[in-house]
């Protein structure tokens, strides 16, 4: 676009060698004029670098972070014989997995299920293996292998989803030790029925 001596002056220099080391590639040649080409040099173009590290870097940190929680779901799984089972990871089980872990328990022998995204994620944030699913579902309850289980801890929401995941997980192990937590205190011989060993009433 216009050289007819061939001579390339300092802005025409910093472009080139700019769009050269970005790799991000001349198109055809534009732009033609010296400001928007130092515009490109110093603005457009590391913007666009920037723009590939973040990518690069955001996506490394999430092949990471699948590769951490692939590696403790391996590692669970392998030694998955005797362990805790959690089901409802709010206020209460939190609370039981910190008294568990300050008794000796071990982290890697505990598995945290619940539907929920958010107490997924704090159970991920705590170094715990997760189950994503409704307990009250046998499939689910498998997958965290409730039947090797040794003790199984119900924290749920609600009253009847307890019911429902006790007698869930007593017909899969009827010789685990299942702790629930209800609400009502009216529920009490209710779950009791439905297979657990000891029942705790919180509001």
């Amino acid at each position: 676009p216009g050289y007819p001596n061939g001579s390339v002056d300092l802005s025409d220099a910093i472009y080139y060698t700019t769009v050269t080391l970005s790799t991000t590639g001349y198109g055809d040649i534009a732009p033609v004029t010296q400001q928007a080409r130092l515009i490109n040099a110093f603005i457009i173009t590391p913007l666009r670098i920037a723009f590939l590290v973040l990518l690069i870097g955001t996506t490394l940190e999430v092949l990471a972070s699948q590769g951490r929680e692939m590696f403790r779901v391996a590692r669970w799984r392998k030694n998955m014989d005797k362990h805790v089972v959690v089901i409802g990871y709010g206020t209460k089980g939190r609370s039981a997995v910190d008294t568990l872990v300050n008794n000796g328990t071990s982290r890697d022998a505990v598995v945290v299920v619940d539907p929920g995204s958010i107490a997924q994620e704090e159970a991920h944030a705590d170094g715990l293996a997760i189950v994503n699913g409704d307990a009250t579902r046998r499939e689910v309850l498998r997958r965290a292998h409730v039947d090797r289980a040794q003790q199984v801890i119900i924290t749920t929401a609600r009253d009847d989803t307890t019911v429902l995941a006790t007698l869930t997980v007593r017909q899969l192990n009827p010789d685990a030790y299942i702790v629930a937590a209800v609400r009502e205190q009216v529920n009490v011989p209710l779950v009791r029925q439905s297979g657990a060993d000891s029942v705790i009433t919180s509001s």
